[in-house]
């Protein structure tokens, strides 16, 4: 057994011996976005430091719990905080409970991100959902030892967000009057926001909006056949020749701001699953 099968596995043997539900919905839950779980019927709640070989969350406002309970009778699995790259995690470390949502049977995850727009027409407090990213951590949580069990160690990413749910999402938003736009995530390593060069050059590349996470979680679950949506909220408006400085109070406000809208697309999603 390879070490990080092992690791997996323990870990959600330690889960189900607490919750021995399935969960066929996971959600992660970004910077200031921890609220959300307000909607959720909580039925158990575990903090990640009792998780074996679960990493710790150590940024504000990221809670480090894995939350139990329904969305609209529908059993799911949040991660209230994730993990990051310039926490000192590895994306292979940073995938570990990725995997360990798998074995606890999820078959869709919802991902959550703030972020800020390279995009003048996307705007602070604005939502955008992931049609594609751009990988400039400097890592790919499938380097290193390969198990078959996890899927292919060549994972195709021509679809890395399930179209079929981009499209839904989009129908819901129009219905509920939620201004939502749509298009590319680039991730640095952070945890120093970007300069003016750096935020012309992602402009250039093609990106709509920069940020620190997700893009790991993403590949790791479609190594494994998950479908993957992705929503970020725009908490910072990164243009080169206006920009000004931002503050993580500001962040983590234009997060609280904008989380109704994401709470009511995220819940509406759930229930027609």
């Amino acid at each position: 057994m390879t070490e990080i099968k092992r690791k997996v596995l323990a870990a959600a043997e330690y889960i189900k011996s607490i919750e021995p539900n399935i969960a066929n919905i996971g959600i992660i839950l970004g910077t200031g976005l921890g609220k959300l779980v307000d909607n959720i019927e909580i039925t158990n709640t575990i903090n990640y430091e009792n998780i074996p070989n679960f990493p710790v969350s150590t940024v504000e406002s990221h809670q480090g719990k894995l939350i139990f309970g329904k969305i609209n009778d529908k059993n799911i699995v949040a991660m209230q905080g994730r993990f990051h790259y310039y926490e000192g995690y590895s994306a292979r470390e940073i995938a570990l409970p990725i995997r360990v949502l798998r074995e606890l049977g999820v078959e869709t995850l919802f991902i959550s991100n703030a972020c800020g727009s390279v995009n003048p027409y996307i705007r602070r407090c604005d939502l955008m959902i992931l049609d594609d990213h751009i990988n400039l951590i400097g890592d790919n949580p499938l380097i290193g030892e390969y198990d078959s069990y996890f899927g292919p160690r060549f994972v195709d990413m021509s679809e890395p967000y399930n179209q079929e749910l981009i499209s839904f999402a989009e129908k819901i938003a129009i219905k509920n009057n939620i201004k939502i736009h749509k298009g590319v995530y680039a991730a640095m390593s952070g945890p120093s926001l970007e300069t003016r060069a750096e935020y012309r050059f992602v402009r250039t590349i093609g990106a709509d909006v920069i940020g620190m996470s997700t893009i790991p979680e993403c590949i790791t679950a479609r190594q494994m056949g998950l479908k993957v949506f992705a929503v970020s909220i725009i908490t910072d408006e990164c243009y080169p020749d206006a920009l000004q400085t931002c503050s993580m109070e500001e962040i983590i406000y234009a997060a609280n701001i904008a989380t109704p809208k994401l709470t009511t697309l995220f819940t509406e999603m759930i229930k027609a699953l």
